[in-house]
């Protein structure tokens, strides 16, 4: 009897938590305190010496800290986790047609979202309505080109990292990063060679299963300082930048944020409907990675979460996930390579009192929906502005109109990249007929992301 007693009580279901227990409302939360200190810390101004503030200080460094745990994660993820599913490729008998599937849907959003850029900049016209003065005017200290798409696609070493150094007040300091691109050619090139030598690549791939299962287990206990990262960052974006900057560009930014609105709320939810999915459902199993990356401003930062909410929220099987959000990690911008180029580039146009001709809209699409895998592994949106400003032929020192917002504008264009790197794949999973529905429609965002309750790798 007490044994049949132990196991009723085993068998009810455990009491849901309060919603202040919840991850979502602990992020929240956190913004609305980030938010309040970064005032707080704007208002105490500068220091004596012109030297930020010890709470503009503090923000800064809890946000920093946890960009670079996550970072730090993104190489032992990308590469375990796609030759994993390399190696299970071998259970999905139309692996060719889900990659085909994905670059084609990375293609149809990306030229929505283009096209929505090109219409708010003719309807808007923010180049003509801006108070930004000429002598902002600045040429970009780096810039995107089609010939480094081709450099970024030869690893430079096998672990795909980077030297770079900066002197500073008669002082070099050499510093470390990885190209997402190159870890992502590595990954796939091991991948395939352990699936064509066979059993002698099982022990390799034994190892590879633990640590990435090792990986996922410490990235949990990272996502779980979210709410921490989350007053670190927005709370320094807030004393740094404020929102009075908004002022001199306001049209320009008000397109801009428009049309991040427009592809998030409008143009993803309708794609999902016309496929049978429910995008509140979608929205709830993604807004973990939109969140985080709307305050970290980092794809690839927030790269292991998109990840792990694709896999475990929105039912895309693990063998797929793990290839196809890395890819859109590293070419799939909506916010950066889409909607604001666009934008931008009709800004440019507009204050230079520069005609654009039907060609010119035709060279915009084009390399909107092309030249994004021209920037990958570079840096965010200013080098793949840059790339459309100089196929346009315009001035490329109009960049530097458009910098005192480029922060806060940052925030949208990462959050739409971010949620277009978790739809596709799931797109494409229902339209291939391996998405688990049920678990779709039972996405609980965070709280149902422990790797404790999760299946081991595969």
């Amino acid at each position: 009897m007490p044994t049949l007693t132990s196991a009723s009580s085993a068998a009810k279901p455990a009491a849901p938590k309060p919603f202040y227990a919840s991850f979502g409302f602990q992020v929240l939360t956190a913004m609305v305190l980030g938010v309040v200190l970064g005032l707080i810390a704007r208002n105490m101004g500068t220091s004596l010496n012109g030297d930020p503030n010890w709470l503009t200080q503090t923000l800064s460094t809890i946000g920093s800290i946890f960009v670079q745990l996550l970072r730090a994660l993104v190489p032992p993820l990308i590469f375990t986790a796609i030759v994993a599913s390399i190696s299970n490729l071998r259970q999905l008998s139309n692996a060719a047609a889900l990659v085909w599937q994905t670059l084609l849907w990375f293609a149809i959003t990306a030229l929505i979202a283009v096209v929505i850029g090109i219409t708010l900049g003719l309807v808007i016209q923010p180049g003509l309505n801006t108070q930004i003065a000429a002598e902002a005017a600045a040429a970009p200290s780096s810039t995107g080109s089609w010939i480094d798409f081709l450099k970024g696609l030869v690893p430079a070493n096998i672990l795909g990292l980077q030297a770079s150094t900066r002197v500073t007040d008669g002082s070099a300091t050499t510093a470390l990063n990885f190209n997402v691109l190159q870890i992502l050619v590595v990954s796939i090139a091991i991948g395939v060679a352990a699936l064509k030598i066979g059993d002698a690549a099982e022990p390799f791939l034994a190892f590879n299963r633990s640590l990435l299962a090792l990986t996922r287990k410490v990235l949990w206990w990272v996502i779980r300082l979210t709410p921490i990262g989350t007053i670190g960052l927005l709370g320094n974006a807030v004393a740094q930048y404020g929102w009075h900057t908004l002022s001199q560009l306001g049209w320009f930014s008000a397109a801009v944020y428009i049309g991040l609105a427009l592809v998030l709320f409008v143009v993803y939810p309708v794609l999902l409907t016309l496929n049978g999915l429910n995008p509140a459902r979608f929205f709830a199993g993604a807004w973990p990675a939109i969140q985080l990356a709307f305050v970290s401003r980092s794809s690839i930062g927030t790269l292991p979460v998109t990840e792990t909410v694709t896999e475990k929220s929105l039912g895309v099987p693990r063998e797929y996930a793990a290839f196809a959000v890395p890819l859109g990690a590293t070419t799939k911008m909506d916010g950066c390579a889409a909607i604001y180029p666009a934008i931008a580039a009709i800004f440019v146009a507009q204050f230079y009192g520069v005609p654009l001709g039907i060609q010119d809209y035709f060279l915009i699409v084009f390399v909107s929906v092309i030249g994004s895998a021209a920037t990958a592994g570079l840096t965010g949106a200013v080098v793949m502005l840059t790339l459309t400003l100089s196929t346009l032929g315009l001035p490329l020192a109009g960049v530097g109109l458009l910098l005192a917002v480029d922060p806060i504008l940052d925030m949208g264009r990462t959050a739409v990249n971010v949620a277009g790197q978790a739809l596709i794949p799931t797109l494409v999973s229902k339209r291939a007929g391996i998405l688990d529905e049920a678990q779709y429609d039972r996405a609980g965002g965070i709280d149902a992301l422990d790797t404790d309750a999760a299946p081991q790798a595969a």
